[in-house]
């Protein structure tokens, strides 16, 4: 097993991420715990640390089993993260009352790691409202009294809101969990967040490796320009080896959820072997040929915006929408849309195509917002 280094601590560059824990009957909250037991174990044996759980994992289940599937072990000899659920608007104000029944459910007296849980445009003007709502003073205040070792945050937000948080909260953090794979590495700005990050010192975690499983397995014509570089290389692997490629990335996160995948990805973190600039540049090019045949070339120069009646922000609408198509929904664009004015909305395109005339790239600007609008309705 590879370790990181760490402030005082080494980390396996692996982490057991329990949020897509076996699960019997495909029932999300029925977590399947004769099974995880077995991959925990093989993880524990294998040298794997560093487990991250939160609040809403399996519908609340994760903390409780993955607390009893850890206890058996030395509480020293491995590394529990756990998150506020800042996702949820509701759980604002209620940071102590959930910390202590989290403490409760993971049958532990303190995390080593805990985080602000997806920082994003929903939720970011929350987050920065200590007055109000007292979480980040809380969380400090356990950090001081030893129980959260290590404080940091999770980010699925766009690079502006990251900035904001940072500016408040940067000196405080001491690690960022970010959504960081090759294929989101231009598509959606991980590159730049994890620029950002460098510039406030502070290391990164890396979630989503394999993008939900979307890089799990590609195209056949793709598969074949890898194997041409590595033979004996599955294309998972691939994935995590441009992770280790990057010298900032701490722990990276894996959501396991049967034993093969446990045995591959372990089997992967034996040993780093990062890729060169030929193996880079091709898995970039790939990446980019797999957004791109979806993409609207929106290149943000946003002549378009001063001619709208409406006042739209067009060139974030049109990035959301990219996402939201390539990914076949999902909860980012929703997420992100959520923090709009109604009036701000794509639904708010009156259609009149002013903007079109302007957009160097040819992009037929109101058909786009009329298909967002009814992709984000069918959902």
């Amino acid at each position: 097993m590879i370790y990181k280094q760490f402030q005082d601590v080494k980390l396996s560059a692996l982490g057991f991420g329990c949020m897509r824990l076996p699960v019997k009957n495909g029932v999300y909250a029925d977590i399947d715990e004769e099974a995880a037991a077995e991959m925990i174990d093989f993880a524990m044996k294998s040298g794997v640390n560093y487990y991250d759980t939160a609040w809403g994992y399996h519908d609340g289940m994760s903390e409780i089993v993955m607390g009893k599937l850890l206890k058996k072990y030395p509480r020293n000899s491995f590394y529990l993260a756990s998150k506020f659920p800042g996702y949820d608007l509701g759980n604002m104000g209620k940071t102590e009352e959930i910390f202590e029944k989290q403490l409760v459910k993971c049958g532990v007296e303190y995390f080593d790691f805990y985080l602000f849980h997806n920082v994003c445009e929903m939720n970011i003007d929350a987050y920065l409202d200590d007055a109000k709502y007292k979480t980040f003073d809380f969380l400090i205040k356990q950090k001081r009294n030893g129980r959260i070792k290590h404080l940091g945050f999770s980010a699925h937000g766009d690079l502006n809101v990251m900035k904001r948080f940072l500016a408040e909260y940067g000196e405080y953090m001491e690690f960022g969990q970010l959504q960081i794979n090759y294929l989101d590495w231009e598509f959606q700005d991980a590159r730049k967040k994890a620029e950002l990050l460098k510039e406030h010192n502070i290391p990164v975690w890396v979630m989503e490796p394999l993008r939900g499983g979307k890089l799990a397995s590609l195209a056949k014509e793709y598969e074949e320009t890898l194997k041409k570089l590595r033979p004996n290389e599955g294309t998972p692997a691939w994935a995590f080896r441009f992770l280790q490629t990057l010298p900032d990335v701490v722990v990276t996160l894996s959501g396991m959820s049967d034993m093969a995948q446990v045995k591959d990805n372990i089997k992967t973190f034996e040993k780093a072997e990062p890729l060169n600039k030929t193996e880079m540049q091709t898995l970039l090019d790939i990446a980019e040929r797999m957004t791109g045949k979806s993409k609207l070339p929106c290149t943000a120069c946003r002549y378009c915006t001063s001619h709208c009646p409406k006042g739209l922000s067009i060139p974030e609408l049109i990035s959301l929408y990219n996402e939201h198509r390539f990914t076949g929904g999902g909860f980012i664009a929703p997420m992100a849309l959520s923090s709009y004015e109604k009036d701000k909305l794509p639904s708010a395109c009156v259609g009149c195509r002013s903007c079109e005339k302007v957009c160097p790239q040819g992009i037929k600007i109101s058909e786009m917002m009329k298909d967002f609008t009814l992709r984000l309705k069918e959902e």
